[in-house]
C-alpha cells in the first residue's frame, strides 16, 4: 500500500470511527467488548521469562505468581509438588513468590485462576532545594480561623522504600518511627548509602550548616523499608514485601506518601506488572506513590534517548518524576532537564499468543524535580562513598553523624516530590492521590525548550501547588455530584513567582496519552479525582478521537491529543507526536509512518528528530536506582 493510501485510510477510519463513537456510547460497548477478547489472547507469561522457557533445560526459576481468585485444588496440588516452592505470600496482592523448574511455568499459567507469571527480577536504586523548590515560600501557614502553623509535614507518614536509613544522623532526628528489613540481612542501617540520601531530601530537618540542606517536608514522619541490600540490589519479591506492608499498616502510621527511588526497566505492561499493581492498589487505598523516572536518558554515545521509563515508574497511578537540572541557583530561568532523566513514552507492553507485542506508550515523566548534584545526609561508611570519594563533600570531617554527600539522578529528585505531596496533605488531608497529582501537574513550571516526554507537566513549584491546595473543599466524597464546585473560593491566579522568577502555571494535566487543559480542572470536581480510578480515566480512546467521558470529567476541560515533540517556547508550539488521527485504540501510532504496534520502527528507524527509541528490550535482569553513582557523574 502506498504511504498515500496509507493516509486515506487512516483518514476514512478515524472519520467512520467518530461517526460510529457518537451512536449512544454503541461503540464503546464494543470497544470494552474487544478489549475483553484482547485481554483473553494474551499470553499470560512475562516476555523476559517466555524466552528462558523457550530456551528449555531444567533451570529451577523465582517467579511472582498473580492469581484472580482463590487457589483451586488442582492448582494448590501443583504448587505442593517436590521442586515447587512458596517463598512468600502477598496477602494484599492476591500474588506469590515461587521458585520452581522452568518446564512447570506454561503448565502453572494454564490455570484459569493464574493471571500472570512473571520472573522474580532483580531491583535496584536510581542527588538550596527548599528554595528553589518553592518550599521556603509556603512555611508560615494560618488557618480559616487565624491559628498560625508551619507547614513541615507534621504528622504525615513518608515510607521510603530503600536501602535503610542511618537514623543516627543529625539530620534525622527522632523521626524514624519504625524500620524493618526485608533483604534479608537483619540490618535497617544504610550501608549502600542511597535510602539515608533520599530520606533527608524529603525530610531532612535542616538543624545543619545553618539550614542550608533541609529537605521539603522537615518533620514528616519517615517509616524505614529496607529492600535494598548492601550493594544496591533487591528483587521485586522484597519490593512486593514492603509494599505490602505498607498496605497492612498504612492506618497505624498515617502512611500518605511512599518513595520508590528504585525501579527496574519495564517490560511488562502496567496492567501485568506486580510492582505496578501494587501500587495501583496503594494508590486506590489513599496513599501517594511517587517513582523514579529512571537514569536511561541517553545512550553511550550522549544521544537523547525515549522510551527509557522504569517499572514502577509506568505505572498510571504513580508520579513519575524526572530529574531538572537548577546549576546550584535559586533561580529557575535557567533551569533544563537533565540529560541523563529517562523520557517517555512507556514501552512496557504486553504479547499476545500470535507473538505480537502491544505497546503502553503511555506520556511520561508526570513531573520534574532537581536532581543534580544535591547535597543531602551521609549514611556512615557506605559503599556508594567508599567506591566513589568524589561525592563526598568535605562537610563536619571525622563527625560521622553530621557528614553530606553528593547524589544526582531520578530518585533524588522523587524524594522532593514525596516531601511536597507530605505537605499538600499536611495542608488539606481530605485531598485524595488523584487530586495530589493533578495539583502538581496544574501547576507545574513549562520548561522552555523541553517537550512533555522530558518534563511531562514540568517542573515542581509548591508554593502555587500548595496555595491550591489549601483552597479545594474539604467535603468532597466519590457521591459528588461531578462539575460541584471543586474550591472554597474562586481560582487562584495561576502564575507564581519564587526567587524573582515568575511564571504562568502549566494549567493541566497529563492523561496517560492525552493533555488535559482549563480552568474547570481547578473550579469544577471531576469524578477521576475519587479514590480507585486514574486521571486518564477522564478520556475515551476511539481510533483516533479522544472524547470527553461526561460520566468522569465535566466540560470546560480540552482533551488534547497534541503532545509535543519538537522545541518550543512552550509545550504548546511546534510539531505535535500524537496530531488528531494518528492516535489509534490499541496505542499505535502512525504519526509520520514512525511507529508501529509491533515496536518496529520505519522511515528513518528514529522516533524523534533528536533521539532514538528503546522499543524491543526483550529483558530486564536489574532493577536498578535512579541515583547512583554513575548517574553522579553526569
Amino acid at each position: 500500500m502506498t504511504r498515500t493510501k496509507l493516509s486515506q485510510t487512516l483518514t476514512f477510519t478515524a472519520c467512520l470511527m467518530l461517526a460510529l463513537s457518537l451512536l449512544g456510547g454503541q461503540f464503546f460497548v464494543a470497544t470494552v467488548a474487544a478489549a475483553v477478547d484482547q485481554n483473553a489472547k494474551a499470553d499470560k507469561v512475562a516476555s523476559n521469562l517466555r524466552g528462558h522457557v523457550s530456551a528449555g533445560g531444567s533451570e529451577t526459576v523465582s517467579v511472582i505468581l498473580q492469581l484472580n481468585g482463590p487457589v483451586s485444588g488442582r492448582l494448590n496440588a501443583l504448587l505442593n509438588r517436590n521442586g515447587i516452592h512458596v517463598k512468600k505470600l502477598f496477602k494484599n496482592f492476591n500474588s506469590s513468590a515461587v521458585e520452581l523448574p522452568i518446564s512447570v511455568v506454561d503448565e502453572l499459567a494454564a490455570f484459569d485462576e493464574v493471571q500472570f507469571v512473571s520472573l522474580n527480577d532483580q531491583i535496584s536504586s536510581m542527588g538550596h532545594v527548599s528554595s528553589t523548590s518553592g518550599a521556603d515560600d509556603v512555611r508560615s501557614q494560618s488557618t480559616s480561623n487565624g491559628a498560625n502553623y508551619t507547614l513541615d509535614g507534621t504528622g504525615i507518614g513518608i515510607a521510603i522504600v530503600d536501602s535503610g536509613i542511618y537514623s543516627e544522623h543529625k539530620s534525622l532526628g527522632t523521626r524514624v518511627i519504625y524500620s524493618q528489613d526485608f533483604t534479608g540481612e537483619n540490618r535497617v542501617d544504610d550501608p549502600f548509602g542511597h535510602g539515608t540520601h533520599v530520606a533527608t531530601a524529603a525530610a531532612g530537618n535542616g538543624t545543619l550548616y545553618n539550614g542550608n540542606y533541609v529537605g521539603i517536608a522537615p518533620n514528616a514522619n519517615l517509616i524505614n523499608l529496607r529492600v535494598l541490600d548492601s550493594q544496591g540490589k533487591s528483587l521485586t519479591s522484597e519490593v512486593l514485601a514492603a509494599l505490602d506492608w505498607i498496605y497492612s499498616n498504612r492506618l497505624a502510621y498515617n502512611i500518605r506518601v511512599a518513595n520508590l527511588s528504585l525501579g527496574a526497566p519495564a517490560i511488562t505492561t502496567y496492567k501485568n506488572d506486580p510492582l505496578c499493581l501494587a501500587v495501583r492498589k496503594l494508590s486506590d487505598a489513599g496513599v501517594v506513590v511517587v517513582a523514579a523516572a529512571g537514569n536511561d536518558g541517553k545512550d553511550a554515545f550522549g544521544r537523547k534517548l525515549y522510551g527509557a521509563i522504569h517499572a514502577p515508574g509506568n505505572e498510571p497511578s504513580a508520579i513519575t518524576v524526572g530529574a531538572s537540572n537548577s546549576f546550584g541557583t535559586n533561580s529557575r530561568a535557567d533551569d533544563v532537564i537533565t540529560s541523563y532523566s529517562s523520557r517517555g513514552p512507556t514501552r512496557s507492553y504486553w504479547t499476545d499468543r500470535s507473538g505480537v507485542n502491544h505497546y503502553d506508550n503511555l506520556i511520561k515523566p508526570d513531573v520534574v524535580a532537581p536532581g543534580n548534584k544535591l547535597i543531602f545526609a551521609e549514611a556512615a561508611n557506605n559503599y556508594l562513598v567508599s567506591t566513589h570519594p568524589e561525592l563526598e563533600t568535605g562537610l563536619a570531617p571525622g563527625k560521622t553523624n553530621q557528614k553530606m554527600m553528593y547524589l544526582s539522578g531520578t530518585s533524588v529528585s522523587a524524594p522532593l516530590v514525596s516531601g511536597a505531596a507530605a505537605l499538600l496533605l499536611q495542608a488539606n488531608p481530605k485531598l485524595t492521590p488523584n487530586m495530589v497529582k493533578m495539583i502538581l501537574m496544574y501547576t507545574a513550571q513549562q520548561l522552555p525548550n523541553m517537550n512533555m516526554l522530558e518534563q511531562g507537566a514540568g517542573e515542581l513549584n509548591i508554593e502555587g501547588a500548595v496555595r491550591l491546595s489549601k483552597l479545594v473543599r474539604s467535603d468532597l466524597k466519590s457521591t459528588t455530584a461531578l462539575g460541584s464546585p471543586f474550591l472554597t473560593s474562586t481560582a487562584p491566579t495561576p502564575q507564581s513567582t519564587i526567587d524573582g522568577t515568575t511564571f504562568s502555571w502549566a494549567q493541566g494535566m497529563i492523561a496517560d496519552q492525552a493533555f488535559a487543559k482549563g480552568s474547570a480542572l481547578i473550579t469544577q470536581y471531576q469524578k477521576i479525582y475519587g479514590l480507585g480510578v486514574l486521571l486518564s480515566d477522564a478520556t475515551l480512546y476511539s481510533n483516533g478521537v479522544l472524547l470527553s467521558d461526561q460520566t468522569m470529567i465535566s466540560s470546560g476541560v480540552l482533551i488534547s491529543d497534541n503532545i509535543v515533540i519538537s522545541n518550543g517556547t512552550t509545550m504548546g508550539s511546534g510539531l505535535s507526536l500524537l496530531p488528531a488521527g494518528v492516535l489509534l485504540s490499541d496505542g499505535v501510532l502512525l504519526s509520520d509512518g514512525v511507529l508501529l504496534s509491533d515496536g518496529v520502527l520505519i522511515s528513518d528507524g528514529v522516533l524523534l528528530s533528536d533521539g532514538v527509541l528503546i522499543s524491543d528490550r526483550t529483558s530486564a535482569t536489574s532493577l536498578s536506582v535512579s541515583g547512583d553513582a554513575s548517574a553522579c557523574m553526569k
